[in-house]
């Protein structure tokens, strides 16, 4: 009898003992996934190379290298290969993509630049093309390219497990190791402003990016990659990369594009926007022009959430050449050198620098430049030849894409600081309407902004402590060689590019006029007008320096304005023009222009105008386009450089401070039901 009441005494406990384990047992098994059972996955990543064909066959060394230690290594591009170079002018793309196509690239999102010939093609023929040459697939979520004329036959807008080469998707999946990662793709809505989508559709980042979200869970998939072009800081008011980490939830990675930030490590944010704890996003973005492959290693758990990263930048430049692509390049080279060599007969006396805050204390995006003032002093001389009532010159820094070097001018340089072939127009203007661009231009100082107007034929100051939309103190126009204020109801000629002049980079007023029959198109090709300005007017010396044409005060009173002193006549005294320049303090705000021509400035985000940078500040000081994201959110760097405040020491895995708690809760929960069954047994053998 006593030993049928232990036997049940036993199973009772052993059931007890069971019932508790099961309740803790899964959580010591995510512990046990965390401690090295994790499913691990290798990206690597380019983004913004901008018609930088010449590294690229160092590029394809580089991902050999990794492939042959990772083979199933995923490679991603995050856009922006259009504009930039000789390479664009000439071949609209297909040099590059004869590169592109020896890396067996995995996906390919659109940047904003994709689409830089929208305008002038009528429709994206040349986009079109480069797609239906890829050897890979292309992923947007909020880009509908099926009302295209040219790219309608390649759009596919679905999630699909069965991507196909040349076409474009919302998403797609790749099974890397017996497990699916959901990927797809965003372009900023910038890009309404900053280039040419005419019929291209592209809606809001953070609704699509949870629909496709909410597709892949649908589809089973835990393991989700968002391809993006939409800047690691960039403007918050049309999203950026923190932004998108914070606001939807189940994206793992993000591998950023179009504000060119130099990731040396990941960015992780452990945060949503209300600042309550969120599962990791593992941020990378490789920097600008085929410099750097990114490569990052992400580990997963069971249940598909990131329990650790690592990553860093390869030197692209430290690689040797890949031979096979280097042949490919060469058929593309011997072309364009033929170009780029031959010298337009200028010579710079000085290198003439396109500063940006990244590498200097001050921006082409931020502040008068050497190089700002000389591209719109030829627009200013240019405009007059045809249209001698034009007084002012206006160029985005945005669209001046590169330095000059030292010494002979040749055609190259000069199409690469004006890549686009802006058409130069004239824009009749109010004094009224010159104070609200103006106000427009410095919004965002002393930070970057794309849309920031360089100026020739004028001056003006602002103040970058006041409130956006209040900050032009003064602005006065050029009347022989005195500066008188300009009225705010008369009438002004002032030449810009046309894209600028439609609209471009949310210029309202120039919008507006554009729609009122106020802008005249000069016919001309600014890099032409800006090359013969600097042979035929400057005698081939250029020398141009800082005249204080824009000037911050940062608080301080402007200095007094001398007006201009009139002879007196015998019967009229001399009295000062009064001073009415300053009225208006209204602030436009961003508009996409609806025909913006391909004159794909790049507010962009791109970090250079750029070319000019070897070293970075921490990501959270870069602002690409002026516009940091104030995101709040926690972030966490997995980094391998001790020196920095976010190094957590040699590991790479996120805290398990979890995992031990959990491990104690069962160890206790165990002891506890012995101890109870310890009790209890004792207790009836004392009753026995």
């Amino acid at each position: 009898m006593k030993g049928k009441k232990r036997f049940k005494f036993s199973l009772s406990s052993a059931a007890i003992i069971a019932i508790l384990s099961s309740i803790v047992l899964p959580t010591s098994t995510y512990a046990a996934d965390k401690n090295g059972e994790d499913f691990s996955l290798t990206i690597m990543h380019m983004n913004d190379t901008h018609a930088r064909v010449e590294p690229l066959p160092n590029m394809v060394t580089a991902v050999k290298e990794v492939r042959e230690q990772k083979p199933d290594a995923l490679l991603f591009n995050a856009g922006d290969v259009f504009s930039g170079t000789l390479y664009f002018n000439q071949f609209q793309g297909q040099a590059d993509l004869a590169l592109l196509n020896m890396m067996d690239i995995d996906a390919m999102t659109f940047g904003n630049h994709e689409f830089d010939l929208g305008s002038s093609e009528n429709g994206h023929a040349s986009l079109s093309k480069f797609i239906e040459g890829a050897n890979f697939p292309f992923v947007s979520a909020n880009v509908d390219l099926s009302a295209d004329p040219f790219a309608s036959g390649r759009v596919s807008n679905t999630f699909t497990e069965e991507a196909q080469d040349s076409t474009v998707y919302d998403g797609m999946v790749k099974e890397v190791n017996g497990e699916k990662i959901g990927i797809f793709g965003l372009t900023t809505e910038e890009t309404l402003m900053t280039s040419s989508p005419v019929d291209a559709q592209i809606t809001n980042y953070k609704a699509e990016a949870e629909r496709a979200v909410a597709s892949f869970e649908e589809m089973g998939i835990d393991k989700i990659v968002a391809i993006t072009h939409l800047g690691y800081d960039s403007n918050p008011a049309v999203g950026n990369d923190l932004m998108l980490a914070e606001q939807v939830d189940g994206i793992d990675v993000i591998v950023g594009g179009h504000s060119h930030t130099q990731l040396n490590e990941p960015t992780v944010v452990t945060t949503d926007e209300n600042g309550a704890a969120k599962d990791p996003t593992v941020i990378v973005q490789a920097y600008q022009y085929a410099q750097y492959l990114g490569e990052l290693d992400v580990n997963f758990n069971e249940q598909g959430v990131v329990t650790g990263s690592s990553g860093h930048l390869i030197d692209v430049t430290q690689k040797q050449a890949d031979p096979e692509a280097l042949n490919t390049l060469s058929a593309y080279k011997s072309e364009v050198d033929a170009v780029s060599n031959q010298e337009t007969g200028a010579i710079a006396q000085k290198p003439l620098t396109n500063p940006r805050l990244t590498d200097s204390n001050v921006s082409v995006r931020a502040n008068e430049t050497e190089l700002g003032n000389l591209i719109t002093d030829a627009m200013l001389v240019k405009a007059q030849e045809k249209m001698p009532e034009v007084s002012i010159a206006m160029q985005n820094g945005g669209g001046i894409r590169a330095a000059i070097d030292q010494g002979p001018i040749t055609v190259g340089e000069v199409i690469t600081v004006l890549p686009f072939g802006n058409d130069p127009a004239v824009v009749q203007l109010t004094g009224d309407e010159i104070k609200q661009i103006l106000e427009y231009s410095v919004r965002l100082a002393p930070e970057e902004s794309g849309g920031f107007l360089q100026v020739s034929g004028m001056k003006f100051a602002y103040d970058s402590t006041k409130e956006a939309g209040s900050r032009i103190v003064s602005m006065q126009v050029k009347t022989g060689e005195e500066y008188v204020d300009i009225s705010p109801d008369k009438s002004y000629y002032v030449t810009t590019n046309n894209f600028t002049a439609k609209g471009g980079d949310g210029y309202e007023v120039f919008a507006q006029a554009y729609a009122d029959g106020r802008v005249q198109d000069l016919g001309e090709i600014d890099w032409e007008q800006f090359r013969d300005y600097m042979v035929d007017d400057l005698k081939g010396v250029v020398n141009p320096v800082i005249e204080g044409r824009i000037t911050d005060l940062l608080g301080a009173d402007p200095e007094p304005i001398e007006p201009p002193v009139e002879e007196p006549n015998e019967e009229d005294p001399v009295t000062p023009d009064p001073d009415d320049g300053n009225d208006q303090e209204e602030n436009p705000g961003d508009k996409p222009q609806e025909d913006p021509k391909d004159d794909n400035n790049p507010t962009d985000e791109d970090k250079n105008n750029q070319d000019d940078k070897d070293s970075t500040p921490p990501p959270s000081s870069q602002n690409n386009g002026g516009n940091g994201s104030n995101s709040g959110g926690s972030i966490v760097k997995v980094s391998d450089d001790k020196t920095s405040p976010a190094y957590s020491g040699s590991g790479s895995k996120l805290p398990n401070t979890a995992t031990n708690m959990y491990t104690y809760m069962l160890a206790g929960a165990v002891l506890l039901a012995a101890g109870v069954v310890t009790f209890i047994f004792k207790r009836k053998k004392a009753k026995a």
